[in-house]
């Protein structure tokens, strides 16, 4: 081990220990604020929030329309100032699909901050819902996580901590080790975390295909603080550590299923340029240990961080590349899918193919069960204040249960996942979500006949 430290400078050392150890405490330690579990990130976010919330969704509006104009221009009219930069370039210049949600976007968040036009638009369970009390977070969230991200990237934290827990991920979910962290990030704090940190993960070659789209559709969970939220609303919040006890096996039941099939298990096990993944550099050298080999790629990574500059300037542009590119999706499909939820039948034709199965798993009151499935693909709270006027304890309970388990949904999180470059449509985020929802019922239905 001497001769492993020998090999790295105090500079390096410091380099990987320092920038490595304020990421841990800004993503993962988990700390108590307002009565509730989250991370010093999520807090310092909604004190932004606190402080400038008036202002937010002002501020969110013009960004929308901005990222609306300007990606008509860079596609149809190309002027030298905006394709003269890379990044500049691929921010706006993208496929007309996502010019058109940018633009669907725009003109719904206009409506929703004039209270101008339809009802449906506009009203306080669907445009204004977004762009009051969704955007206004996952704004101060990208600011900070995306300046502060590369303490976790790029100064060797995921390599130490992507060796030590291969060797439990690989065989369990067939991910890299430092997948782990996403999932952690997620439950401690907030899933358009995990997202983020996924996506840029992706972006930089350390996920596949495959891998990015399992993480982003298994290990975003539902933080901690939004299940007791949830279990509030349906008034059960006095059975929160049953509850919670019965999403983690649900949602860890999912997490081994649901990826080996379709179409998870389609995906390519190939980089974002098409490459392959080199096996050798995931398998540790006979002659170290778990914690030397960790450490030397740690010690490697850190020594190639690019220091405060390309920190500072990889920073600047998560921030920018989720706040300009992300914000405008969640607005244009959030809102669509809000709309179809509260103002047609849809969800509730689409959620009666499941009444004979809530009632093979005696769940009371299936018929007004079923209302609640397929909706939470809208959005995750949904199904909770759905539930809310059913009378059986045991079926709020796994209503409220089920919500949070099935994890994709357009108001957050599968907005987030089809505004990344994660290889992702909306037919397999509703696949996805089917297939999390009949994996993970059963197993919800059987914790409910133990407890009640």
């Amino acid at each position: 081990m001497a001769t492993e430290q020998q090999k790295y400078s105090l500079k390096t050392m410091l380099t990987f220990i320092v920038p490595s150890f304020i990421g841990l405490l800004l993503f993962m330690t988990p700390v108590s604020y307002q009565d509730a579990i989250t991370i010093p990130i999520a807090v310092i976010a909604k004190g932004l929030q606190a402080n400038i919330g008036l202002w937010l969704p002002t501020i969110i509006s013009v960004v929308v329309c901005v990222t609306a104009c300007l990606s008509i221009l860079s596609k149809f009219w190309q002027p030298q100032w905006l394709q003269g930069h890379h990044f500049i370039r691929d921010l706006f210049n993208v496929h007309p699909l996502w010019i058109l949600v940018r633009i669907l976007g725009a003109v719904f968040i206009i409506m929703s901050l004039n209270q101008v036009g339809p009802e449906a638009i506009i009203s306080s369970s669907t445009g204004s819902l977004v762009l009051n009390d969704l955007l206004p977070i996952l704004f101060c969230v990208f600011l900070f996580a995306g300046m502060l991200l590369p303490l976790l990237l790029n100064f060797g934290l995921l390599e130490l901590l992507g060796a030590l827990l291969t060797k439990i991920m690989r065989p369990l979910f067939n991910l890299p080790g430092r997948s782990a962290i996403d999932c952690m990030t997620s439950w401690l704090g907030d899933g358009s975390v995990g997202i983020l940190l996924t996506t840029k993960q992706y972006e930089e070659k350390f996920y596949t295909q495959r891998e990015a789209a399992v993480i982003g559709t298994t290990f975003s969970a539902v933080s901690i603080t939004f299940s007791l939220v949830v279990i509030a609303q349906v008034q059960l919040e006095h059975m929160f550590a049953p509850f919670y006890l019965t999403v983690c096996l649900a949602g860890l039941v999912a997490a081994i299923i649901v990826p080996r099939l379709p179409p998870l298990s389609r995906k390519k096990d190939l980089f974002i340029d098409g490459s392959a993944r080199d096996q050798e550099l995931e398998r540790k050298p006979n002659e170290q240990s778990v914690l030397a080999w960790g450490l030397d790629l740690a010690m490697k990574r850190a020594a190639r961080s690019g220091g405060i500059n390309k920190f500072l300037s990889e920073g600047v542009k998560n921030a920018i590349d989720m706040i300009f590119g992300v914000l405008p999706v969640v607005m244009g499909i959030g809102t669509l899918a809000l709309i179809i939820a509260e103002y047609t039948p849809i969800f509730t034709w689409l959620g009666m193919p499941f009444i004979p199965f809530l009632e093979l798993l005696q769940i009371p009151e299936a018929a007004e069960a079923s209302k609640t499935i397929v909706v939470g693909f809208a959005d995750m709270f949904i199904p909770s204040i759905l539930a809310a006027s059913i009378e059986s304890d045991m079926t709020r309970f796994v209503i409220a249960a089920m919500s949070v388990t099935q994890l994709i949904y357009m108001s957050e999180v599968g907005a987030l996942l089809l505004g990344s470059k994660i290889p992702v449509n909306i037919g397999e985020l509703f696949m996805v979500f089917i297939l999390r929802t009949l994996v993970t019922l059963p197993v919800i239905a059987a914790m409910a006949h133990l407890i009640f």
